[in-house]
């Protein structure tokens, strides 16, 4: 009988001092432990914040358009865009916190530029020819984080999960086209904390998307123009209704002539001078690429290449060079610029429907999105023609 309770006395005391091990065990695992130098305690103002690993910095949680879910400090000191897309953007929203540029910044653009943003060092290939990411120079860069603006689909997603992994730095994917441009900004606001000045650029680029997108509901089909948009040396590239790269056409009411099949990626499908010849547009819109040289100039080869002589736009004198200082009006990149673009197209095209002042709407565009005043000379120049 006396074996008996001390065995029962026993396991009495193991299964307490077991409870009391399990217990001790709960209450740190819940995060109440012990702090000292080297250990910050628990956020308590968001649920997705929290202290990473080391206890170095806080950080949070984000999702981005595609739906992953990143991890990025609290506070985003610098950022890093792997396309020209999001250089814009930043370059709006948050000049000092670039890290570093994914495309050089051509010597005629610099002085409507920020001196900080003509000075940051290059860090990938130029986006049309050489994707190469220098990833030893990002890495000095120290960027918080990585953004990949642009279209949403595998290609995008497995990209920015691929550069993640390799660099060790979150990349976040944020959808962007010409009609969710707003939201585009409000969501790169939220993740890299500007969202009262992301809220401002994203409200003027939704009031003037709607604006321009009501007004040309009420043009007649017989009374659309027909635009055909010159790219490349010679003019004889362009990109199809439907395309990315020509969504400002699609938006103003314009009829993009070039009825071809659209080639994925930088975008740009040749055609030929026959072809053009058939299609006869009404309006011409010239891209000039950057760097671009007068010997290279497709505005000077359209206008003085004896077949495009006989197109209805060249003897009408309807030829225009799209302004691309010191980010192209329509296209590449294809970012914000595209909004002041909108508005220059749709007064082009349709200047009893569009009544907007050009210069007034550049001045103001400019001094709100690009951080500058312009002189009415610089005015001149960024809508007036290449000579």
């Amino acid at each position: 009988m006396k074996l008996y309770l001390l065995k029962e006395f026993n396991i009495k005391k193991v299964l307490i001092l077991l409870t009391v091990l399990f217990l001790v065990y709960l209450f740190n695992a819940c995060g109440y432990k012990n702090l000292d130098s080297t250990m910050a305690p628990v956020s308590s103002i968001e649920s997705s914040e929290k202290v990473n690993n080391t206890g170095a910095n806080e950080t949070r949680s984000f999702t981005d358009t595609a739906g992953r879910t990143i991890t990025v400090p609290v506070e985003i000191k610098k950022v890093y865009s792997i396309n020209p897309i999001g250089n814009v953007m930043m370059y709006t929203l948050a000049p000092q916190k670039i890290a570093g540029l994914s495309s050089k910044v051509q010597e005629d653009d610099k002085k409507f530029l920020l001196e900080s943003y003509i000075t940051l060092p290059v860090l990938s290939g130029s986006f049309w020819s050489d994707k190469t990411m220098n990833t030893e120079e990002i890495l000095k860069a120290e960027p918080d984080v990585i953004i990949n603006m642009g279209n949403v689909d595998h290609t995008s997603v497995d990209d920015s999960q691929r550069i993640q992994e390799q660099l060790g730095i979150p990349v976040a994917v944020i959808r962007f086209d010409i009609k969710t441009m707003g939201d585009s900004y409000k969501l790169l606001g939220e993740l890299i904390g500007e969202k009262s000045r992301a809220q401002q650029l994203g409200d003027y680029c939704t009031k003037t998307i709607n604006e321009i997108y009501e007004k040309t509901l009420t043009i007649p089909e017989n009374k659309k123009i027909k635009v055909y948009y010159a790219e490349g040396e010679k003019g004889l590239q362009t990109d199809p209704k439907g395309s990315p790269h020509s969504e400002v056409l699609d938006l103003v009411g314009a009829i993009n002539v070039a009825d071809i099949g659209m080639t994925k990626g930088f975008g740009r499908s040749t055609i030929s001078v026959e072809q053009l010849l058939k299609w006869n547009p009404d309006r011409i819109i010239v891209c000039i690429d950057a760097g671009t040289k007068s010997e290279n100039n497709p505005f000077n080869f359209i206008l003085n290449n004896s077949t495009m002589a006989k197109l209805d736009a060249v003897k009408n004198k309807r030829v225009t060079i799209i302004p691309y200082h010191p980010f192209n009006w329509i296209d590449r990149p294809a970012s914000v610029n595209r909004i002041i673009g909108a508005k220059w197209l749709a007064n082009l095209l349709y200047p009893d429907i569009f009544k907007y002042d050009i210069r007034e709407e550049t001045t103001e565009f400019y001094e709100m999105f690009y951080h500058r005043k312009l002189t009415e000379e610089e005015v001149d120049e960024i809508l007036g023609k290449i000579k």
